[in-house]
């Protein structure tokens, strides 16, 4: 018996084969099981999101949108609960969860508020990842454990206003002075901006070596020199904190350098390849909740004396949405397995993220045409989930981005 894993959670292919010395042929009888059950701790974990999304997240979310409102008790209550730092070791302060459990619990909380589940995506894997991959013993101590159990929130600072997709044209400066690093620049775009208490800054030190001359900093709220700036006025997601940070001779430690000189832009595009898998379900659970939605709506909407869902044009919609929810689901499975088994998730993460934004926006708009006119308006919260799911397309790698990693990886 040769059992060989695949795919996709729990997929395994049981192989009972004979071998013949003499045509070196494997032979006999096969047997095939693919199984895509969650374990009890995965079903345990969606729960758990499930509860808190429709408990904690659900009321007073229209007008936390409606407001710009950052959800400070939802964050607080998500560390408590351990979804901080879900893929975080425990001797670092976090839950010890697989990835899949992570995109689980995206799911789940971006089916009602994608502001909070933003919080959470950049926080796990952009941050508490990037820390416990090359962060120093004395760097997790001090910075990944607050992180991890959710006492401090995080923030990835790559984007600036001449260098988004082109993440190699860095205009932040951290000139090296020996024992510290000046740092002078500006970012943008900057999810928790203002509510994150340690930003990871990428930073130019010697523009002479492109690339390969971008370090990692971690700077701390409250450094001099450092300001967050007014927050942007968003389409979407309008909860979520999304800054413009400036950096005027903010003098960063030496020790605040994550990996080798240098090692900058390996670090962000290591930890983004990671970020997609978290965005990619984000944009999932965005599809999924409006299709739940327009679900409900069409077996309470009646129209000529019938529920609407008894009409072909809006059961068609139907089935259109959920088989496309269930095709972005099973990539972003995928990625999610491939990144637990150590394996390259390059691709998977880039196609995840890719086609779940895509199913994000067309559904969310097939959503809202299924509501008709109340569609239109907030109260019945599709109209949201439609703002919410363009983000999907643009942050994290734009969907043009996307395309050239899996090219990349398709034609080499």
């Amino acid at each position: 018996m040769h059992e060989k894993k695949w795919g996709i959670i729990g997929i395994y292919i049981k192989l009972d084969f004979t071998f013949n010395e003499q045509n070196r042929t494997f032979g006999s009888e096969k047997k095939q099981t693919m199984n895509f059950e969650l374990s009890e701790e995965q079903l345990a974990v969606q729960q758990a999101a499930r509860d808190f999304a429709q408990n904690s997240c659900l009321p007073g979310v229209i007008e936390r949108d409606r407001e710009q409102r950052f959800p400070a008790e939802q964050i607080k209550e998500l560390g408590e609960l351990g979804f901080m730092g879900m893929m975080t070791s425990p001797e670092n302060g976090g839950s010890g969860m697989d990835t899949i459990s992570y995109a689980i619990a995206m799911e789940e909380i971006s089916k009602v508020d994608a502001s909070t589940s933003v919080v959470v995506s950049v926080n796990n894997s952009l941050v508490c990842y990037g820390l416990e991959q090359y962060g120093s013993e004395e760097q997790k101590k001090k910075y990944l454990q607050p992180l991890a159990k959710g006492e401090k929130i995080g923030a990835f600072c790559l984007s600036e206003p001449e260098a988004g997709s082109d993440a190699t044209s860095q205009r932040t400066t951290a000139i090296d002075m020996g024992d510290h690093y000046l740092l002078n620049g500006t970012k943008n775009w900057i999810t928790n901006g203002n509510s994150a208490s340690t930003y990871l800054v990428i930073a130019q030190t010697d523009a002479d070596k492109g690339h390969r001359g971008i370090n990692a900093l971690i700077v701390e709220k409250g450094m001099p020199g450092f300001e967050v700036g007014a927050k942007e006025d968003k389409l979407g997601i309008r909860g979520s904190d999304t800054h413009t940070l400036t950096f005027n001779d903010v003098k960063v430690p030496k020790e605040n350098r994550i990996g080798a000189d240098g090692f900058g832009f390996k670090f962000a595009m290591s930890t983004l390849s990671g970020g997609r898998i978290g965005i990619a379900a984000q944009a999932l659970g965005i599809a999924a909740g409006a299709y739940e939605l327009a679900l409900k709506y069409s077996k309470e909407r009646e129209t000529f004396g019938k529920p609407i869902h008894n009409h072909q044009a809006i059961a068609f919609k139907l089935a259109d949405m959920a088989t496309e929810i269930e095709a972005a689901r099973l990539l972003v499975y995928k990625a999610a397995w491939l990144k637990d088994q150590g394996m390259d998730y390059t691709e998977a993460s880039a196609m995840a993220k890719l086609y779940a934004s895509k199913v994000a926006m067309e559904v969310t708009v097939e959503a809202v045409q299924v509501h008709g006119g109340y569609g239109f308006v907030k109260e019945y919260h599709v109209e949201r989930l439609m703002r919410d799911a363009k983000i999907t397309q643009i942050y994290e790698g734009t969907s043009e981005i996307q395309k050239i990693v899996i090219s990349r990886s398709i034609l080499k």
